[in-house]
């Protein structure tokens, strides 16, 4: 038997295999962990005037979503330990529960409307925001079917426009509550799913454009919608009326300059600047913490899409085309949520009452958010481990 030497066992014993504490991809927990703790800061922030107003606890509503982000890491913890492979299985099943718990919603004395839309369902002290939970099922479900008709999907049109049929059944729902914006964001992270399968070009370019010219006619159909149409291309035409929260957002943005007033100094979220602490968060930490504090939080949404993508594109390498589809679809998802509200908040979308992913105040989207990134934390998780 050969006995090595020192310098000679060295290098092999640090070529061995990565321990389980190395399998985790640090750089994606770090910059969620931070964006949600900056959120739980701005929440704080941007609230205090309106929880003071409304229920004499300035940080009645910091204190609530400290509670939801709790819960939410622990959701995020349970996650991590679940392999996809039971997410895969359990695809069809999640998306049946939530499209029941659209329906649910929509039921007298079951949802609950708040600002004419009947989007929640009460839970003792909780709310459930039935189309939060609805955008990661239907993902899993989509990464699933795409995994078991890949041929079909690739090469019939019949493979394209089941999951077609879902997405309106489930567009149909959403927009009885009214929910406008989940619409978009599903129909937009679907077809992406489906264009990155493998769907042929000619067919993906006539759906988009069926999609486009659908939700066109509902923009100009509804009067309030094309109101909000009209406002986003020209709100200073009326800034003490319908224009009068996306002005508010602009003036917040432009006081923000370079370094910002200062966490807490802001003065749009003292009334003037509606949903500050929801919809309208960027615009309240753009105001406080400047252009350096805008970049920093674009930058690290960004850093959380590519990593997606590289997860998904080394799972499809790697043959598991399940764990590539399913990061495929968080990372479309988390992309497409966070470049609507920054771009309703800078003025460059029209309004959707889309929450910040991570960083707004409310809990079903907290949960999701974080949930969506515990499996991403798992996939690479699994791929590093190997087989």
């Amino acid at each position: 038997m050969k006995v090595l030497t020192l310098p000679q066992a060295l290098p092999r014993a640090l070529a061995t295999e990565p321990t389980w504490i190395d399998r985790w991809d640090y750089g994606l927990l770090a910059s969620a962990l931070f964006l949600a703790g900056l959120g739980l800061v701005m929440v704080a922030s941007a609230s205090i005037s309106i929880a003071a107003r409304e229920v004499s606890d300035p940080l009645y509503f910091f204190w609530r979503q400290a509670a939801y982000l709790g819960f939410s890491l622990a959701i995020g913890a349970i996650t991590l330990g679940v392999p996809t492979r039971i997410w895969q299985r359990l695809g069809p099943v999640l998306l049946v529960l939530g499209i029941v718990l659209l329906a649910l919603v929509l039921l007298p004395g079951v949802g609950r409307e708040v600002n004419g839309s009947t989007r929640w369902m009460k839970f003792g002290t909780l709310n459930l925001q039935p189309s939060e939970v609805m955008k990661v099922f239907l993902v899993i479900y989509l990464a699933g079917y795409l995994v078991r008709r890949t041929e079909e999907v690739r090469s019939r049109l019949g493979g394209f426009l089941k999951p077609v049929v879902l997405l309106s059944i489930i567009a149909a729902l959403l927009l009885l509550e009214p929910d406008y914006g989940a619409t978009v964001v599903l129909f937009a992270t679907a077809l992406g799913m489906m264009f990155l399968a493998g769907v042929p070009l000619m067919i993906f370019l006539v759906w988009v454009l069926v999609t486009v010219s659908f939700f066109a006619c509902l923009m100009l159909a509804a009067p309030y919608r094309l109101e909000r149409l009209m406002i986003f291309m020209n709100p200073w035409s009326d800034p003490y009326g319908s224009g009068f929260q996306l002005t508010q957002a602009l003036i917040a943005i432009g006081r923000g300059e370079w370094f910002g007033v200062g966490l807490g100094a802001s003065v749009q979220k003292l009334f003037y600047l509606p949903e500050a602490h929801t919809d309208f968060l960027f615009a309240v930490l753009a105001e406080e913490l400047g252009l350096v504090g805008v970049v920093s939080v674009i930058s690290l949404f960004a850093f959380i899409v590519i990593r997606a993508m590289q997860i998904g594109a080394r799972a499809e390498k790697l043959g598991a085309p399940f764990c590539a589809y399913l990061a495929y679809g968080i990372g479309l998802l988390v992309a497409l949520q966070s470049v609507i509200n920054i771009g309703v908040n800078m003025g460059m979308l029209p309004t959707k009452g889309l929450t910040l992913p991570l960083m707004s105040y409310g809990g079903s989207s907290l949960v999701v958010s974080c949930l969506c990134i515990a499996i991403l934390l798992r996939i690479d998780h699994e791929l590093r481990a190997g087989p």
